[in-house]
């Protein structure tokens, strides 16, 4: 691996569960990326790890619980600076144990969010995107999201870039009028043509 461009692998959850997800607002590290946002469950790969091996392990550390049922839905390729991360994106809507709100042990607290109510957390601007695309259903996606800073800059949907107008770029922690609001997926097949 190259020192300067450094990549990383990793893997996000959202727990599904009576028209919430689980999410974790990331207030336990002081020198977090996602300090102070909302996002699923997950982490970093360890040596030798499948997604599903970093999946399954990421959620018991951080929430007790065993997933008995999940679903890769894409993968999101992150520019931030000159770090590349690769994001697999999980949901998940079963699972055995006891959920286990420890801050300490979960970077944060997590707590169920109706799922209407997400987009009003502050989460990253292009999460929005995937969220839609979660709603909708799409069936498997690949979603590359280029930040300068906290501003998303770029958006590309399975190779296709997203419109965002210089106008409607808003930084990651605005979430008033205005913000971006990802196409539907109508939208996007309708400008392929």
């Amino acid at each position: 691996m190259d020192p300067k461009f450094p990549m990383r692998n990793t893997t996000l959850c959202y727990l599904e569960q009576d028209n919430a997800y689980l999410m974790l607002h990331r207030v336990t590290k002081k020198n977090d990326l996602n300090h102070d946002k909302w996002i699923g469950v997950g982490g970093k790969f360890e040596p030798f790890e499948s997604p599903e091996d970093c999946l399954l392990r990421e959620v018991q550390e951080e929430t007790g619980l065993t997933l008995t049922s999940y679903r890769c839905r894409g993968v999101v390729t992150f520019l931030l600076g000159e770090l590349t991360e690769y994001m697999f994106l999980y949901t998940a809507d079963a699972w055995t144990g006891t959920l286990v709100k420890d801050a300490a042990r979960n970077e944060g607290i997590l707590e169920w969010v109706p799922k209407e109510q997400v987009e009003q957390l502050p989460i990253w601007e292009g999460d929005k995107i995937f969220f839609r695309l979660l709603e909708e259903d799409r069936p498997f996606f690949s979603l590359k999201l280029r930040y300068e800073d906290d501003t998303l800059a770029e958006a590309v949907l399975d190779g296709k870039p997203l419109s965002l107008p210089q106008s409607r770029l808003c930084r990651a922690s605005s979430l008033g009028e205005g913000a971006f609001s990802p196409p539907s997926l109508r939208e996007v097949a309708s400008r392929k043509r």
